[in-house]
């Protein structure tokens, strides 16, 4: 199966003439980009009746045309030791009960939570999904189970190599020679917070991180990364300083430029963005600054895109609530080049959105 990152995707291009043909073809979408609109095809709560009280962070894959996965976390309250990870799948238009997938529990006596599951399907077929397990951010440790028909059922959870967190919250992307790259971060116990990328070159048997500017003032964390011609990749975070941040490669992800401020809010909530296959990119985020508290600023979701991933424009709104949580976004874009995005609603359920576009 081939994500939205992978279908045209110009790292995956090896003959230098087909380079340049796909390259062409791809600012040549990029620049009618600004004549595309964007809509809602449909909207739904993934479940109605939950067993658990609150849940959060949502993620979500293609694992074929027509087939999606969603997890998230659930449980009584987040960091709470009985809080699971939950997945539920999406076929003709249905969601499935949810069900647990995953859990923190060490023996019979100690348990922890779990946090942030990432799901994504490389190009082996390999379903991976990724979470976090312990009692706080500063304290988890990676783990991962893995499947090989579509969720149905996974290899026994295994943690990763010490050092290694995996993806944070946002979906990693496949190289054109197999290489995984995760978008990772540290949450350190003196409250400073970096980002880092995290490379796998077998397929998730063994792992390397990189550092992104870790000398840098900012305080970031949760990257997603989005795809540019000529071999380039941006990462866009979420930070403590009251806008989005950003850093570039020029190498496919070995090493990484400083990070700088991007033009866009950030309430310290997370975002997620794709590489869209027309061309260009598309944010989902809370444009709102900073509160008093952490969760302030998380009642009002949209969409934005970006020709080249510095300027952004606000296409769509999500949610325009008062005092409400709608927050931490997932977005993929499927074979069929409809936008889904899932995000927390009040915390008490997943939400469920398509967006197609259309020219003007």
């Amino acid at each position: 199966m081939r994500d939205a990152n992978r279908l045209f995707n110009p790292f995956m291009i090896r003959n230098n003439k087909i380079f340049l043909l796909f390259t062409l073809l791809w600012l040549a979408n990029t620049k009618g980009f600004g004549q595309v609109s964007w809509e809602k095809v449909s909207e739904e709560m993934i479940f109605t009746q939950a067993p658990f009280q609150q849940c959060h962070a949502s993620t979500l894959v293609e694992v074929r045309p027509g087939k999606l996965l969603a997890a998230w976390f659930g449980g009584s309250s987040e960091s709470q030791p009985d809080v699971a990870i939950w997945l539920s799948a999406y076929e003709q238009g249905q969601w499935t009960a949810p069900i647990p997938v995953a859990d923190g529990r060490i023996n019979d006596t100690l348990r922890y939570a779990t946090w942030n599951p990432v799901l994504f399907k490389s190009r082996s077929g390999t379903l991976f999904l990724f979470y976090k397990v312990g009692p706080s951010p500063r304290e988890w440790w990676g783990m991962v189970r893995t499947s090989s028909d579509e969720g149905k059922t996974w290899t026994a959870a295994r943690p990763l190599p010490k050092g290694i967190l995996g993806p944070i919250k946002n979906k990693p992307i496949e190289l054109a020679d197999g290489t995984l790259l995760a978008p990772s971060s540290v949450e350190t116990k003196d409250d400073h917070w970096y980002v880092r990328m995290e490379s796998s070159p077998d397929q998730g048997q063994t792992w390397q991180a990189t550092g992104v500017d870790t000398a840098s003032a900012f305080d970031v964390i949760q990257p997603s990364i989005l795809i540019h011609p000529n071999h380039r990749l941006q990462i866009v975070c979420r930070s403590k300083q009251g806008n989005l941040i950003q850093a570039w490669s020029s190498d496919n992800g070995k090493t990484w430029g400083k990070l700088t401020r991007l033009p866009v809010l950030n309430p310290n909530s997370g975002t997620d963005a794709v590489t869209l296959l027309q061309g260009g990119q598309l944010l989902i985020y809370n444009p709102d600054k900073p509160g008093k508290e952490w969760y302030n600023g998380r009642s009002v979701l949209k969409v934005a895109v970006s020709k080249d991933g510095q300027n952004w424009k606000d296409v769509l709104g999500l949610e325009n609530g008062k005092t409400e949580e709608f927050s931490y976004p997932a977005v993929i874009q499927t074979q069929d080049q409809r936008v889904h995005i899932t995000y927390t609603y009040d915390r008490k359920a997943i939400k469920h959105v398509v967006l197609q576009a259309k020219r003007k």
